[in-house]
């Protein structure tokens, strides 16, 4: 042991009923240092730190806090807490309602006996030495999730926190917004705390890391400092088996342009109360395409508007060359159309159903609820998706809440490829989830296309639409501003596109 660990995980097992989660996994963690922890959905990355943190009892194996001097037994949060162990998770936790000093005290004593002026200006100091652009009388509801997210640390930081562990905490923030968070972690860092970084984004992790550890089924693969572990050898090791360059996965696809074969959906003048301009749009049989442009450029509400998720307000849509009525998603599902929604949680899976219920459910919604399947039908269909997609559960009754990001979508695409659709709609259907699983979407989406199967695809990451899609449309300020194909799709053309200027 050296003097400078702060944290030391040795030989720490934990099993759920049918699943052994964590197999003598070992972690360690040092003063003044960022580690990464990474692994694929369902490597036991969640489990490691819940452990950690007193939500789940370890079934054997030794926690020690500061070197090998203080062997620890955290029974739950909050003497993880008072140990100086803080966790702060991607979704914000604190009371949106109350001010930012109400925040950052929040259940630190008496509220009776609380000293208001003394509450702010502690307050005020906190925020000014860690540069958190906020003040200690705003509603914390006011301000952005980035500064949401440095109030949780903040808060952590003042309650003496030697161990900090962040999980996700950029998935919903832009660029410049994630470069005020690692500005704090960095200043974190030069104070002697050791952070704990969990994430998806490779990007990431080698601009603010300084160690990596890797999560495989439940086992260490390794600890690796940031520049003996190349991306391709990490995203190897996450996986469990030899990755060529991911650029090598690529859509050979070549338009077919045979105008005398109708698309395969088609829409003119379509608009929905979310999406105001009106645009056109056709989908060939096979086709992959997609919609790209900046977070809030109208993506989302362009394939809402070709589903009917959103109410529609105009527009003549033909299915193969026929007029057809999509006044609502049913009708979408009834014509071959299948959506994966942008947010998976609040559209997508019903998180007190079970896996079986999950998959099943589009088909039983056209099928009608008064002509439910029978158990043994549902089983089938649930045993052959789970297999055919590699959805890692306990059974298909576990509640689809227990699953992992990942397996979670791959619930949610199994219950629309179960709809046998002419059509389906992925809409970041990669967002969150890792690395692994990113490329196994990207593949069978491809796989798809062979058979037949038209796909919209919708990624924030340019290179993995380019890797995907054979035509894009791009999108600005909810307009289509140009459409690519061919030798024009390239990410320097894309970005021009979208900031209306010619290459």
């Amino acid at each position: 042991m050296h003097n400078d660990i702060i944290l030391s995980m040795r030989s720490i097992n934990k099993s759920f009923p049918g699943v052994r989660a964590l197999k003598n996994v070992d972690f360690t963690l040092r003063k003044g240092e960022i580690h990464a922890l990474m692994g694929e959905n369902g490597a036991g990355k969640s489990t490691l730190i819940k452990v950690l943190t007193g939500v789940y009892p370890k079934d054997s194996g030794q926690i020690y806090l500061d070197g090998i001097s203080k062997e620890i037994n955290v029974k739950s949060p909050y003497e993880a807490q008072n140990l100086g162990i803080s966790t702060v998770y991607q979704e914000i936790t604190l009371c949106p309602n109350l001010t930012v000093a109400e925040n950052m005290f929040i259940g630190r004593g008496n509220y009776r006996m609380v000293n208001w002026r003394s509450m702010k200006k502690k307050t005020t100091e906190i925020l000014s030495k860690l540069n958190i652009p906020a003040r200690a009388t705003q509603q914390l509801g006011t301000c952005s999730i980035a500064v949401q997210q440095m109030v949780a640390i903040a808060r952590s930081v003042d309650m003496d926190c030697k161990v900090l562990i962040l999980d996700e905490p950029t998935s919903s923030l832009d660029e410049q917004e994630v470069e005020k968070l690692f500005s704090l972690m960095r200043e974190l860092k030069s104070r002697g705390v050791g952070i704990i970084y969990i994430t998806h984004f490779l990007d990431e992790v080698y601009e603010i890391c300084d160690r990596i550890t890797v999560l495989r089924n439940g086992e260490q693969v390794g600890e690796y400092g940031i520049n003996d572990l190349p991306r391709v050898q990490l995203i190897s090791k996450m996986m469990g088996k030899d990755l060529d360059d991911i650029s090598s996965l690529q859509n050979r696809q070549q338009l077919d342009e045979n105008l005398d074969i109708p698309p395969v959906y088609q829409a003119a003048g379509l608009s929905s109360l979310e999406c105001t301009n009106a645009f056109d749009f056709r989908i060939s049989k096979g086709e992959v395409n997609g919609f790209t442009g900046l977070l809030g450029s109208g993506r989302s509400e362009s394939v809402r508007a070709i589903f009917a998720a959103d109410k529609i307000t105009s527009g003549r849509i033909k299915i193969n060359g026929k007029d057809v009525r999509i006044k609502k998603p049913k009708d979408a599902m009834m014509h071959g159309i299948g959506y994966l929604p942008e947010d998976r949680k609040r559209d997508g899976v019903v998180e007190d159903l079970s896996v079986r219920e999950n998959i099943i459910l589009a088909l039983q919604v056209m099928k009608g609820f008064f002509k439910p399947f029978s158990r043994a039908e549902a089983e089938a269909f649930a045993d052959e998706y789970i297999k055919l997609l590699g959805i890692k559960t306990a059974s298909m009754d576990t509640p689809i809440k227990s699953l992992s990001g990942g397996n979670q979508q791959k619930v949610i695409l199994a219950r629309w490829l179960l709809t046998n659709p002419q059509y389906l709609i992925l809409d970041e259907p990669t967002r969150g989830i890792d690395v692994g699983t990113k490329v196994e979407i990207q593949k069978l989406v491809l796989k798809l296309a062979e058979d037949g199967v038209s796909v919209t695809f919708i990624s924030s990451e340019i290179e993995e639409m380019l890797r995907t899609c054979s035509r894009l449309i791009v999108m600005r300020d909810r307009k289509i501003v140009g459409e690519l194909k061919g030798d024009d799709m390239t990410q320097d053309k894309i970005m021009h596109t979208i900031a209306g200027e010619a290459v």
